[in-house]
């Protein structure tokens, strides 16, 4: 569902002027999807789409233009802390604990940070795990991210 939402929102917001969350879910249940704003708000960050300026003092919702600035340092570590509740690890996985529905938008903030010590990342509706190699900079890893915690 949330796949097909998604693909929804990004339909909409290329095809339409999009300025608020209430004019996204609205937009939404035309096409017979109902949502709540508490999912319509997940969605924007988890699509981590951005205002742009339209005129007039007013603003839309956008996709980044490039995506150095969707995975940029600052939007990683925003990421991080408005989802992050918990990191543990186990030999080379290190395993990071989030807020529902959020997991992915911070695995795919890690992926792209193209770290060397990091192969990849699994994520669930609320938990990601994350491979280390060599298992010794698994400290490293968990230094960088409880960084970002900051």
């Amino acid at each position: 569902m949330k796949a097909l939402r998604h693909a929804k929102i990004k339909e909409i917001i290329e095809r339409q002027i999009i300025e608020t969350q209430e004019e996204l879910a609205e937009a939404l249940r035309k096409e017979n999807i109902e949502v709540t704003q508490a999912t319509v708000s997940r969605d924007i960050k988890e699509l981590m789409l951005i205002k742009v300026p339209i005129g007039d003092g007013r603003y839309r919702y956008a996709f980044p233009p490039e995506q150095s600035v969707i995975y940029s340092q600052s939007r990683m570590a925003r990421v991080f802390q408005d989802s992050v509740i918990g990191l543990d690890f186990s030999t080379n996985i290190i395993v990071i604990k989030t807020l529902p529905g959020t997991a992915q938008a911070v695995a795919s903030t890690i992926d792209h940070a193209k770290w060397p010590e990091v192969i990849g990342s699994v994520a669930g509706d609320d938990t990601i795990f994350v491979l280390v190699k060599p298992p010794e900079a698994v400290n490293e890893v968990l230094a960088k991210f409880q960084a970002l915690l900051q």
